[in-house]
């Protein structure tokens, strides 16, 4: 109701500046000196005041002002009464005081026309109308007071506007202290009020890290049952794990779940231009979350204020950041107490927190939120699929077995594009072959057939893609090779479809073999054209992070040795030397060429070996632009060590090799 206040305080402080009547009740009106010249001369004016020799209030007689139609403006209600007046501003005081003594002269001699010596002596001797001075004080009008009145006005004013910036984020005023709410957190709170419907029945997969944060959603509800014991409530826990998996979302359940206040704010929201702003909102959210205790706190995407403090080469020790993330340090585990307060965080760069961060006392657990494994992705198939009109085709154990290294993301993603493709095709329901074009489209890219490629070009593209899927066929170890197409998609003018195997380890043989299949495309273009093209740039590019991977990395090297240079703390981020020497740097570099020259030479000498199975693969491709695992199985026959063929139905893009 404030706000109210201040609004009839304006409106009254604008009625005293722009009024002219005072608060007598009065009303005035400005007239010329036509108008009055021509009252004066009819002797309708009953009395002439000079206010402060600035201008004349010019007051009618009554019976006048209610007998003749020109006064009308000047009567009032009542029929009788009269508060109203003209207003004439003159220049000089002189001036019209000979004015209205000559209108009213003049008057009078008119009138005497005609009439006889005494009617004319009476006439010339009737009283007239004699300005009379006034002066008048008026408070309103006084500049000191007028100037105060306006000050404290303002200074209202401007104390209305910090009102109302400077409220807080849930609401609440924030007052001087927190003037336009930069210390203020912009956590958003969930309780009772703004309750979160996502529950852990909505998180597909992911058991083991739910079986983790269900038991600190128990111990919310039932403390008793762990305190009882001696056991002590966790501090904080982190999820860490690939973009797309379900940290947040497990965060959004834990909100539904724990039926206690959950603050949600992103790492970035602590980083703000102004110094301390950093550092004061993290103490207002704790400073809430305290009022509101028991109560979970979620950080997500935490490495935006909790990078390891002092591995930035450019900026000091006392920058915003390293403010904030100390006093995020200080409220987890400082010496006051934040007992009932539980911190959620969630990253996907784990590896360049802050060691004091990771600590027992602050994230005393680290949940793995991993890339789902087959069983969890046809859960998590289960739970997108539910809003999709299916048909009898679809398979969800097909579509988990087409999206191996899929995220929890990725697969929402393909039944969304599946919806969207069976709409564009005008179909009353979402069939497999609309699965399959989104696996196609988000894994390659949209096709684009009205790209122009010649026919040399195409030729070089066919046999490029030929080459990938004879050699990938030829070698046990390598992914099987299902689908290859010249049709092209996204940014590459042909791919390779792979169905790779769910493995944790990878042996040096299967590397090579991987390698020799990804080198295949090249080496064909140099076996069957004798000259060489652009088109490999994507394979030359993975070729070589795997290569110096193996040798500077996983230790498959004899020259190198059982070493491994890979930095897995982050500590060497941004250090301008290299862990180890030139001379093993030289090392490394010739270990890494012969790896690829190897690999490279063998492909070729696969392709030679198998030329004529080679051109039929790349004419059929050059006719069909499409081709499956069967043709391949027709051409080369089974593969090496493989007694039966895979089901047709279990095809997989993997990974295109964009060309």
């Amino acid at each position: 109701m404030i706000y109210w206040v201040y609004a009839a305080m304006l409106a009254f402080f604008l009625y005293l500046q722009f009024s002219s009547g005072g608060l007598g009740g009065q009303r005035s009106y400005d007239a010329t000196w036509h108008q009055v010249e021509q009252m004066l001369k009819r002797g309708d004016v009953e009395n002439i005041v000079v206010v402060n020799n600035q201008y004349a209030e010019v007051f009618l007689k009554t019976d006048r002002i209610y007998a003749d139609s020109a006064y009308e403006a000047l009567r009032n209600p009542d029929g009788h009464s009269n508060t109203k007046f003209y207003v004439y501003k003159f220049l000089t005081l002189e001036s019209f005081q000979q004015d209205v003594r000559k209108a009213q002269w003049d008057s009078k001699v008119a009138d005497t026309a005609g009439k006889s010596v005494w009617a004319k002596k009476a006439i010339m001797d009737a009283p007239t109308v004699e300005p009379v001075p006034e002066t008048r004080k008026n408070f309103w009008e006084n500049g000191f007071f007028s100037m105060l009145i306006w000050i404290v006005f303002s200074i209202l004013l401007m104390m209305w506007i910090f009102r109302g910036l400077c409220r807080g984020p849930m609401g609440g005023p924030g007052g001087m202290g927190g003037m336009f709410s930069f210390g203020k957190s912009k956590a958003q709170l969930y309780d009772k009020d703004t309750k979160v419907n996502t529950t852990f029945k909505d998180v597909a997969g992911l058991d083991e890290a739910k079986e983790e944060i269900m038991e600190i959603v128990d111990f919310l509800k039932n403390p008793k049952r762990y305190t009882s014991l001696g056991g002590k409530i966790p501090k904080g826990a982190l999820l860490v794990g690939p973009p797309g998996t379900g940290k947040t979302l497990l965060a959004k359940a834990v909100a539904g779940e724990a039926q206690v206040p959950f603050f949600s704010i992103s790492g970035s929201d602590f980083v703000e231009m102004f110094v301390g702003v950093g550092a004061s909102r993290v103490r207002d959210l704790f400073r809430s979350a305290k009022e509101k205790s028991p109560c979970i706190i979620f950080i997500d995407e935490i490495d935006a204020i909790g990078r390891a403090r002092g591995k930035n080469a450019f900026t000091g020790g006392n920058d915003e950041r390293e403010n904030t993330l100390n006093q995020l340090l200080t409220e987890m585990d400082g010496f006051g107490s934040n007992s009932g307060v539980i911190i959620l965080a969630a990253t996907n760069r784990a590896e360049i927190l802050d060691r004091a961060l990771l600590r027992p006392g602050r994230f005393d657990r680290q949940i793995n939120v991993e890339l789902p494994e087959l069983e969890e992705r046809k859960a998590i198939f289960k739970v997108h699929l539910k809003p999709i009109k299916l048909s009898d085709s679809v398979d969800v154990d097909f579509l988990a077995k087409q999206t191996p290294g899929f995220s929890g993301a990725d697969i929402a993603n393909v039944c969304n594009e599946a919806a969207l493709i069976a709409a564009r095709h005008q179909k009353q329901q979402v069939e497999k072959q609309d699965f399959l074009e989104a696996i196609d489209r988000i894994v390659g890219g949209l096709e684009r057939r009205s790209k122009i490629i010649s026919a040399d070009e195409k030729k070089v593209i066919a046999y490029h893609e030929a080459g990938h899927a004879a050699v990938s066929w030829m070698l046990p170890n390598a992914h099987p090779l299902v689908k290859v197409t010249i049709v092209p998609r996204g940014k590459s003018l042909g791919a390779a479809w792979y169905l790779p195997e769910e493995r944790q380890i990878t042996t040096l043989e299967q590397m090579q073999d991987e390698m020799k299949a990804t080198l295949g495309g090249r080496a064909s273009e140099e076996v069957v054209f004798g000259q060489i093209s652009t088109g490999a740039l994507n394979d030359l590019e993975k070729v070589t992070k795997q290569a110096y991977a193996m040798v500077a990395y996983y230790g498959m090297n004899d020259k190198v040795g059982t070493l491994s240079y890979y930095d897995s703390s982050g500590e060497q981020e941004c250090a301008f030397g290299k862990p180890y020497s030139e001379k093993t740097a030289e090392t490394i570099d010739a270990e890494g060429r012969g790896l690829i020259a190897s690999s490279y030479e063998e492909a070729k000498r696969i392709l030679r070996e198998n030329r004529e199975k080679l051109d039929r693969l790349a004419a059929l491709l050059i006719e069909r632009e499409v081709m499956f695992r069967e043709d391949l199985e027709t051409i080369f026959g089974k593969r090496p060590g493989e007694d039966t063929p895979a089901h047709p139905d279990e095809v997989q893009p993997e990974k295109t090799t964009a060309e």
